[in-house]
């Protein structure tokens, strides 16, 4: 279901957080120099056919049509080769015996496609150049041009093995996303990329496109060409470290699938002048081949590639736990004074994970119990909680601890509470959708997102027993002498 991993950079407003993989490693801030009003997305699976490029994602001629084209262009003969496999649909598999610790790929640059490569129309290169176009809106526009040509375009042969309709969000419609997703928070990340992008394409539309239609007609420059080009970067591209940080779409290496049991990702090989990765474990002839596109949660993997791995299989998984100040504490002002202070607001999300959560969320914790006497407490507090300093061993913030935990556990089960009635209430969806086609659709998507709310709240529900089981011992006198933030810590091992 997905294929690669990658990343965004510009030089004007970024938009996004990072949170790519090594194999690409950070994501995309946009192009963008003006506030949007939040914009309601409305495309549907319809939209891809107003996409004439690729195939179908489970289609292997035109991927094998590409493995001739990078052969007669300097691909080196391969270990692997194209196949359907079950997971992702279409990837590489071993067709000797491959040994761990063995170099693969050697994709040379002359195959990449990055902010400098080579324009079919050299007068639209030019102009985004002179309008000092970001690398990744630039590498967007870049792909819808050659697309566009079509057999004229050197990457036709590439481009033709490309997702009609890549595996993203950016294709979720508002309803969806409010539907399916309306117990994580990914679907405010999902809200926000696709927000984004509609953004930096207006941008690009009203300063550069509307200036010079002649070379960016509206028929080929749309909204729609746009989230398939985002997609397709949104789920490919890859940050090269050892090439200084460059982003680069690399064919045939964008066909690996990723595997949450694995670490090995792509990097540029200055000894053998290409894209490689080493294997960390050994492949038998017939086994699908797999790289890491980072240490990602399930929703982030959603996020970014469409899909969820199998419950239970992603040890660097997590779920975002939202904490919010109490209007009705005697000290809000001052603690959202502090807070803001730090770059914080009143209501903040941190990751809990399966293996604990990260001392900025205790502090928070402690910090929105606090009563009006730890006053001169209130700065540190908001300073560990994001992350810009450690805390100093104070006696007095045992005397809130309970309070804290129990301000945590409740909000680990307000979560448990929503992700529960929507999993309850998912065995009855779309049983009002006429169209087979339609309803397929729907039935893939839920299934994706019942697979990210059960790995979400299996998470919750671990914080709650390590919760209960604190406060539990606490309140029978017991743990009195732990250090309250690693003693917290601890109880997950």
């Amino acid at each position: 279901m997905a294929e690669s991993s990658r990343i965004f950079q510009t030089t004007l407003v970024p938009t996004f957080s990072t949170l790519h993989k090594p194999r690409c490693v950070s994501q995309p801030p946009i192009f963008v120099q003006k506030k949007y009003p939040t914009i309601h997305c409305s495309s549907s699976v319809s939209n891809a056919e107003k996409v004439p490029w690729g195939c179908d994602i489970d289609t292997l001629e035109n991927a094998a049509g590409l493995q001739r084209w990078l052969s007669d262009n300097g691909l080196p003969p391969q270990k692997m080769g194209i196949q359907n496999v079950q997971v992702g649909e279409r990837g590489l598999v071993a067709l000797k015996n491959i040994r761990k610790g063995e170099k693969l790929l050697f994709v040379p640059p002359s195959l990449f496609i990055t902010a400098d490569s080579e324009w079919s129309c050299p007068e639209a290169g030019e102009v985004l150049k002179q309008y000092s176009v970001p690398d990744w809106p630039l590498l967007a526009i870049y792909l819808i041009s050659e697309a566009n040509l079509q057999q004229s375009s050197r990457w036709s042969n590439y481009i033709l093995a490309l997702p009609r309709q890549p595996y993203s969000l950016l294709y979720w419609t508002r309803e969806e996303l409010d539907r399916y997703l309306e117990a994580s928070r990914i679907r405010e990340r999902a809200i926000e990329r696709i927000t984004n992008v509609i953004g930096t394409y207006n941008d690009l539309k009203l300063r550069i496109f509307s200036k010079h239609p002649d070379l960016f007609p509206d028929e080929v420059f749309n909204i729609e060409t746009f989230k398939w080009s985002f997609g397709i970067l949104f789920s490919r591209l890859v940050r090269l470290p050892s090439m200084d940080g460059k982003v680069a779409l690399v064919p045939w290496a964008d066909m690996l699938n990723h595997s949450c049991e694995v670490e090995t990702f792509l990097d540029y090989d200055k000894s053998s002048q290409g894209v490689v990765f080493t294997t960390d474990r050994q492949y038998q002839p017939g086994e699908q081949v797999f790289i890491s596109y980072g240490k990602k949660s399930n929703g982030e993997l959603l996020l970014s590639y469409g899909f969820v791995p199998r419950e239970g299989t992603n040890p660097t998984d997590s779920v975002e736990l939202s904490l919010s100040l109490k209007k009705s504490d005697k000290c809000y002002k001052e603690k959202l004074e502090a807070l803001k202070k730090h770059g914080l607001s009143a209501t903040q999300c941190f990751p809990l994970r399966i293996t604990g959560w990260p001392v900025e969320l205790v502090a928070y914790a402690y910090l929105a119990v606090s009563p009006p006497s730890m006053r001169t407490q209130f700065e540190e507090l908001a300073a560990v909680a994001s992350n810009k300093a450690t805390l100093k061993k104070n006696v007095r913030y045992a005397e809130i601890e309970e309070q804290a935990l129990q301000y945590i556990l409740d909000s680990c089960e307000s979560s448990i509470s929503k992700y529960t009635k929507f999993l309850q209430a998912s065995g009855s969806m779309d049983l009002d959708i006429a169209s087979p086609k339609q309803l397929n659709r729907r039935l893939f998507l839920k299934q994706l997102a019942v697979d990210l709310c059960n790995s979400e709240r299996r998470i919750l529900y671990r914080a709650q027993n390590v919760l209960r089981r604190r406060l539990r011992d606490i309140r029978s006198g017991e743990l009195k002498a732990l250090n309250l933030f690693d003693g917290l810590r601890n109880l997950f091992k």
